[in-house]
């Protein structure tokens, strides 16, 4: 039981540290030249939005690799 609630914390860890490094590394993208002027919410909306499925997919894709390396070592135990 206390595995399942490593990995849920190390999810959780992870999915904001790269929810922060996507808001970060999107401040650096002109987005306002295909945003329509004086739609100041729907930008942020859009920003918000775009940071948790980039960086959903980014945490995913390293607790995924995280998780399969941990379970290579199987492979050899002849199990």
């Amino acid at each position: 039981m206390t595995g399942v609630g490593q990995q849920a914390l190390l999810s959780i860890i992870s999915h904001l540290f790269f929810f922060a490094l996507t808001w970060w590394t999107l401040q650096g993208v002109q987005l306002e030249k295909i945003i329509k002027p004086n739609r100041i919410l729907q930008a942020r909306v859009f920003y918000v939005l775009l940071t948790i499925a980039i960086g959903s997919t980014v945490s995913n894709f390293f607790l995924d690799y995280f998780l399969w390396s941990k379970q290579l070592p199987f492979l050899f135990r002849g199990e």
